[in-house]
Formats: structure tokens, sequence, C-alpha cells
């Protein structure tokens, strides 16, 4: 039995009969979000294929921990804990290691900490909403967070 040789570098080609149709009747907001024109593709470019490159310097002890990253005093996030981890993998399926992933979200209230948010709920004092972590040697991250609140 032979095995498989994958590719070092490149993307695949989308396959767009694994995507769901853009336009569908009985879907009514579909109509307005459905592309008018056909799609056009571009070829990718070295650094979209390369770059950028991050290392664990630029993350800071808790970047990852999104309940107490930005707790005032020693206080926590308010809201329901939430664990999330996952695996980062090309697709070929093969791990991506010491790959930045950066998270951002709302507080338990559904606000952003963000200059121009104007939604009515409260700001949680400990809470930032925002970290990242580096994927280890198999493609694995885990971050620790609360659950977001609905976001009008």
């Amino acid at each position: 039995m032979s095995k498989k040789i994958l590719p070092t570098s490149g993307y695949l080609p989308r396959d767009h009969r694994s995507h769901p149709i853009a336009y569908d009747e009985a879907y009514k907001s579909s109509i307005k979000r459905a592309p008018q024109c056909e799609l056009i593709a571009f070829p990718t470019t070295v650094s979209e294929e390369t770059g950028p490159v991050f290392n664990t310097k630029i993350i800071g002890e808790l970047d990852y921990d999104l309940i107490h990253n930005f707790s005032q005093d020693g206080h926590s996030a308010i809201g329901q804990r939430l664990i999330v981890y996952g695996r980062i993998a090309d697709q070929y399926g093969r791990p991506l290691s010491n790959t930045l992933i950066e998270v951002w979200q709302a507080n338990a209230g559904g606000h952003y900490r963000h200059k121009n948010e104007d939604y009515i709920a409260a700001l949680d004092p400990n809470f930032g909403g925002c970290g990242r972590m580096m994927t280890d040697e198999n493609g694995n991250y885990e971050f620790y967070t609360i659950m977001p609140g609905a976001y009008p």
C-alpha cells in the first residue's frame, strides 16, 4: 500500500460544491446577502502563504485567561466560565504549531470594550474581552473565558 504524498506548501483550490448555495428563496435573508455577480478568484501571494510569523515572546502570562487577564485587585470577570479548546490544521489535516490565535468577544452583558461601542449593557471592569495564545506542537490551543452575552 503506497503512502499519499502531501504538498509542503500552497493552498488547495476551493471546491464550491461543498458550500451551501448563496441564494435560496425560502431563506429570505439570503436575498440581499447573495452575490449579484460571479465570484472572482485571485492568486495567493507569498505573504499570504508564508507569514506573518509570531513567537511566544509577545504572549503575556495571562493572555489565555480572559477571566483574569484584565482583573482589577484579583477579582474575576462576571459570567459563566468556559474552557474553549481546539486544534488548528492546514487543508491537509497537518497540525499548525506555533500559530497565534487572538480572541475578541463581548462580556456577559453583550458589551464590547471599544471606544465606539454604544450598547447600553454595563462594562465589566474585570473583563477586557480579548486574549491570545499560541498553538502547541500538535496545533492544539486552549483558553478560559466567560459566556458572552447576546449582542444586538
